[in-house]
């Protein structure tokens, strides 16, 4: 349950979520660095290297250094596990209808 908590308050923050979508778009040949990911989310470096250490405190995000600079990637398989600790926190519940048919609650 701690794991998921902590999951949770790192998710929690809305710029590391733009972050994270911001870098599945990318793939990782294509990966951004530092100064992009400011550009694009128009925060500072500074902000942007302070989230990415939180994000890849949890392994959500990969860094590798090509020349002078670092380019973050997501890390598809901590990707895979968070979005199963996730369901595992929250199931979904299975809702009669008036047909008698199960159905998945949104």
């Amino acid at each position: 349950m701690k794991g998921q908590a902590a999951l949770f308050r790192v998710l929690a923050d809305p710029t590391r979520l733009k972050l994270l979508r911001l870098l599945s778009q990318q793939q990782e040949p294509n990966a951004l660095c530092v100064n992009a990911l400011a550009y694009r989310l128009g925060i500072t470096q500074s902000a942007v290297s302070q989230h990415l250490r939180v994000l890849k405190s949890t392994g959500l995000v990969k860094g590798e250094r090509r020349g002078y600079r670092i380019h973050y990637f997501i890390n598809q398989e901590a990707l895979i596990q968070a979005q199963k600790q996730i369901s595992g926190a929250l199931p979904v519940k299975k809702e009669r209808h008036h047909t008698g048919e199960p159905r998945g609650i949104s």
